[in-house]
């Protein structure tokens, strides 16, 4: 019986059970993003300027730092790689460089003595000595230390590095890549590298000589060495004479059988290092750290590089925004549509998030596949110009480039995301309408614009005080941050002041208002890259002139010391002789002889010095290097004792000559009455001091310091001499002796050089007329001093301008040219109320002018106020400090702001001659 009043009901299936609610998201979320990523690819498609427009922005600073990433890891050998370019074809290298037991790591590139704290000296060894310690059938060859060889060239004398070893031993000649010729057979006869044939202008065959003209060398070789790829010269080994002494040689050895642990431990027990092919026991390299450069101890660098790399990646992210933001204003009526077809506003979000996860990692794989590309094509040219040496095996740096793709979706992303946040909060039915919604701009934006302002320019204030450049990057970012939030509202105020304008400004300032997703991001770039340059160049120029004002001249300005470079081999020239060469070539005025004072020891490793004594009550009770207390500091700096030159902060050092008056006034610049005074001194046997405290009562205390053993004291010799103190003169604290005085406190005298007095400093090619002039008696280097004058950073200071303004030029570009394209319609309403031709042109140049003219003023009064702020608290800092140091005046970088003053004039120009001055006329809107 069925119950009354029920029907019969068919039976329903059961069905799978539901899934849970996290799955279900999941899902949901999943097929959310597999749509939006959908929409991207086909929005992609169909804006392909767009999207060729942000795949370059987005992969060119890509293909730059991949190219540099690959190129460097090509570059860092392994190292197997070292030692198989280090040893060549041999086995093994071999240093026999003490006679005591040594340990080493597995390389053979460190060691330390196994018995006791020092090892003992070692002779040089022989290849017959070195032989005896290998096995029977072993073969040795020794390959010298390399020389500095001086050659006449075409134009003047050039320095090579010369290398001494026998090429026509195999083992040797695996050392290098032979290109034409033949090996040296004979000391007469040279190989050199393409550079310096290419440098001596030379070919095979040619003869070479030395810049003395003892030596000629017939050039029978080409050959390459893969770990220097300048100019080298292979010389045989009998071609140069042993020195003596000479340090530890080098032998490559070929051993029967492999060179195991227990040969390296026998030969270490001989006191030979042993770099073997392959190690001999457990790794002891160091990582390379993370991603494979910065170890555990380079934290201060990798927060700077990060931080440097986040300043590029907004940079990146504000050229790119404004193309996402007009991409965004032209889709309004297909997101309304997605509103109404029910998604909610984070599927609105996705949409706008998805193109710039496509166009990202679109970007991302362009720029790193042309990156390696190019590093690859290009290596030839990078080894030979850059790092001047042969690269490694073919690499590329696989978690770099992982790196840099991440960053380069990421910087996709973060372009898109405001475009995605506005996206998400427009006004349907004004989609729907094709209307524009106003904008908005919330005091609350405006407010934490202002804060991440005050707030980066203190903490920029902080990490100047602190010397940090990490927190100075980081005061520089939040400012950046702060700047951009407070840009829309910016905008808004001076649309509002436009009304008084013409109509080409008055409409371009309109269109900037209304678009302020897009001109916003733009004028923040701009303001950004100027900024960054200011600042920088503002602290170049203060640093260059505080660093002239600070200068110690070592000798009147364009006097020259000249010293014998080297050894003497053989006897120098007379006084007459430099005379002649120096009046000839220099235009010398005056040269006299510069002879230094020394003392001697009766032991060989005993100590002797020679200084003025400093009366104790004119002595500074601190030392620049002590830890003092702020008390003691203030202290420090009101003493009248305290306040010395910079060239005392590092010492109290005082060079000790014995001059009869002639050196004095080309090596002090005294003028002629204190010259005759300290003249009259020296010839009565006294002495002279450059520094007034020294003397006392009209003499100077004169200490010599003997220590003739370690276990024995010093034995001190004082003498009070009759003494004379120069006036405030130029050059480092001299004391000078007379030859009277020097004998009384048995010391003796030799000439070290000569001092040449001329009208002006001598440029380059005087200066080796003039050694060319003394080259038969040896090599002689010159110290011209060239004054204290403001290092010229003009140079540096115009690339930081050209490369803001490149940005300049390229943001207002983009932002004119995005600006066009969305306000197509607007223009063909000028056309029909019989607007004329030129009102287009004039209105791209305006709203160019608003971009960059906008974005520069505001970047360089952030730079010019961070400048500001990072120089008056570095000051800061020095005005409490002992020992007192030259502050940093603030002066503006004119070239620099010369440059970006004229930027906004370049780019209004660009854009009024690449824009068409005929306005479009359409018979339908939409």
């Amino acid at each position: 019986m069925r119950a009354p009043g029920r029907a019969d009901v068919p039976a329903v299936p059961p069905g799978p059970p539901p899934a849970p609610p996290g799955r279900r998201r999941l899902a949901e979320l999943t097929g959310s993003w597999r749509a939006a990523l959908r929409i991207a690819r086909r929005e992609s498609r169909r804006a392909r300027r767009r999207t060729a427009l942000v795949l370059a922005m987005i992969a060119l600073p890509v293909l730059v730092l991949t190219f540099l990433a690959v190129s460097y890891d090509m570059a860092e050998l392994t190292p197997q790689e070292r030692i198989d370019r280090r040893l060549g074809v041999a086995d093994a290298e071999l240093r026999w460089i003490t006679d005591t037991p040594i340990a080493q790591d597995e390389w053979g590139d460190s060691w330390y003595a196994s018995e006791g704290d020092h090892a003992s000296g070692r002779r040089t060894a022989t290849t017959s000595e070195v032989a005896a310690l290998l096995r029977p059938g072993s073969r040795v060859t020794e390959v010298r230390d390399t020389v500095t060889l001086s050659v006449h060239g075409p134009h003047r004398d050039e320095d090579l590095e010369g290398r001494v070893l026998d090429l026509t031993d195999p083992l040797a000649r695996g050392l290098v890549r032979f290109q034409a010729g033949r090996a040296p057979r004979q000391p007469g006869e040279v190989a050199v590298s393409p550079a310096a044939l290419r440098r001596l202008d030379l070919h095979l065959g040619a003869a070479v000589a030395t810049a003395d003209g003892t030596r000629v060398y017939t050039v029978v070789g080409v050959v390459e060495f893969p770990d220097n790829l300048g100019p080298v010269v292979a010389l045989h080994p009998a071609a140069v004479p042993r020195a003596d002494p000479e340090p530890p040689g080098t032998w490559l050895v070929d051993v029967p059988g492999t060179v195991d642990a227990a040969v390296v431990s026998r030969l270490n027990e001989r006191g030979v290092l042993v770099a073997p092919r392959h190690p001999t026991g457990p790794s002891t390299q160091p990582s390379r750290g993370w991603l494979g450069v910065v170890g555990p101890n380079d934290a201060a660098e990798l927060s700077t590089g990060v931080l440097i790399a986040g300043l590029g990646l907004l940079e990146v992210v504000l050229l790119v925004g404004p193309a996402f933001a007009v991409g965004v204003r032209r889709r309004r009526r297909d997101l309304a549509l997605v509103a109404v077809a029910g998604g909610d506003a984070a599927q609105l979000r996705r949409v706008v998030l998805a193109d710039g996860v496509v166009l990202g990692v679109l970007g991302a794989a362009a720029g790193l596949l042309l990156g390696v590309g190019a590093a690859f094509a290009g290596r030839p040219l990078v080894e030979q110009y850059v790092f001047g040496a042969r690269f490694g095996g073919y690499r590329c740096w696989p978690s770099a480039l992982v790196l840099l793709g991440g960053v380069a979706v990421l910087a996709g992303v973060l372009a898109a995301l405001a475009p995605a946040w506005t996206a998400a909060r427009q006004d349907v039915i004004a989609g729907l309408a094709g209307r524009r919604t106003p904008p908005r701009s919330p005091t609350r934006w405006l407010v934490l614009g202002l804060t991440l302002v005050v707030g980066g320019a203190a903490l920029a204030a902080l990490g100047a005080t602190q010397t940090s450049p990490a927190v100075i990057l980081t005061g520089l970012i939040l400012g950046e941050l702060g700047l951009v939030c407070c840009t829309p509202t910016l905008i808004g105020a001076l649309a509002r002041l436009g009304r008084v304008l013409p109509l080409a400004p008055r409409i371009a300032l309109r269109d900037a208002s209304r678009n302020r997703a897009a001109a916003a991001p733009a004028i923040c770039a701009v303001m950004a890259a100027v900024a960054s340059s200011v600042a920088l160049g503002g602290y170049l120029a203060s640093d260059g002139v505080r660093d002239a004002r600070a200068y110690q001249p070592m000798l009147p300005t364009g006097h020259v010391l000249v010293n014998p470079a080297g050894p003497a081999q053989r006897p120098g020239p007379t006084l007459a002789q430099v005379t002649t060469a120096a009046r000839a070539h220099l235009g010398a005025d005056a040269v006299a002889p510069v002879q230094a004072a020394a003392c001697t020891t009766t032991t060989p490793g005993g100590y002797c010095s020679v200084a003025p004594e400093l009366p104790p009550g004119r002595a500074c009770p601190w030392q620049p290097g002590d830890s003092l207390s702020d008390a003691e500091r203030r202290q420090a700096r009101a003493d009248p004792r305290c306040v010395v030159r910079g060239v005392d902060y590092y010492g109290t050092w005082v060079r000790t000559l014995v001059d009869d008056g002639s050196a004095l006034p080309l090596l002090t610049g005294a003028d002629p009455a204190a010259t005759d005074a300290a003249t009259e001194v020296l010839r009565a046997g006294g002495a002279v001091v450059t520094d007034p405290r020294y003397l006392h009562d009209g003499r100077i205390t004169v200490q010599v310091h003997r220590v003739e053993t370690e276990s024995a004291g010093p034995v001190v010799t004082t003498r009070e001499l009759p003494g004379y103190a120069l006036p405030p003169t130029v050059g480092e604290p001299s004391l000078l002796l007379s030859a009277t005085a020097a004998r009384q406190l048995g010391l003796s005298w030799s000439p070290t050089g000569w001092v040449v007095s001329t009208p002006a400093p001598p440029d380059v090619r005087r200066q080796e007329r003039f050694t060319a002039a003394l080259q038969s008696f040896g090599a002689f280097s010159l110290s011209v001093e060239q004054g204290a004058a403001p290092r010229d950073n003009s140079p540096l200071l115009l690339l930081l301008a050209a490369a803001a303004g490149l940005i300049t030029v390229g943001a207002a570009g983009i932002a004119t040219a995005l600006t066009a394209a969305e306000g197509r319609a607007e223009l063909s309403t000028l056309a029909a109320v019989g607007a004329a031709p030129g009102v287009r042109r004039l209105l791209a140049i305006c709203q160019a002018g608003v971009i960059a003219g906008l974005g520069s003023v505001l970047g360089i009064v952030a730079g010019l106020g961070t400048a500001a702020i990072v120089l008056f608290s570095v000051n800061r800092q020095y005005a409490t400090g002992w020992p007192l140091r030259e502050p940093y005046p603030f002066l503006m970088p004119w070239p620099a702001l010369g440059v970006l003053v004229v930027v906004p004039v370049v780019a209004m120009l660009g854009a009024g001659l690449f824009t068409r001055a005929r306005l479009p006329i359409e018979r339908r809107l939409d």
